[in-house]
């Protein structure tokens, strides 16, 4: 457990953290694609929200993983995440996408946690 106590918050923050990284990298590689799939799902101003969210997903995942501000990002993520599920995951109209958005809800809680108690051991900030 101890190694748990000194490791966990550092692997938790990477963990909670890749999967912005990848998805806001994937936007910036695929910008013209993303917009595309935007658009679909009747998002108004594509181009300009799929920069909004390059910029919160690879700036706060980036956040997280060296705990500068962990806080902080933790919360655009959070609320980054609040936003685009029942936009993207609306399972009661496709329930292909539950499994989507449940594990969005548990990045939620992830995300509240590093809110709540920061990020732990091995960050720039403690207290961010």
């Amino acid at each position: 457990m101890e190694m748990a106590k000194q490791h966990g918050p550092l692997v938790g923050r990477i963990l909670l953290a890749l999967i912005f990284l990848i998805a806001g990298v994937g936007k910036i590689t695929g910008f013209a694609g993303t917009v595309g799939y935007m658009e679909a799902y009747g998002v108004p101003m594509a181009q300009l929200l799929a920069v909004v969210a390059i910029v919160i997903e690879v700036g706060g995942g980036i956040m997280l993983i060296v705990g500068w501000q962990a806080r902080w990002g933790a919360a655009a993520l959070f609320l980054f995440t609040l936003i685009v599920t029942p936009i993207f995951h609306a399972f009661w109209s496709d329930p292909g996408e539950q499994v989507n958005f449940l594990k969005n809800l548990a990045i939620m809680g992830g995300l509240l946690y590093v809110m709540a108690y920061g990020p732990g051991n091995m960050a720039m900030q403690k207290n961010s």
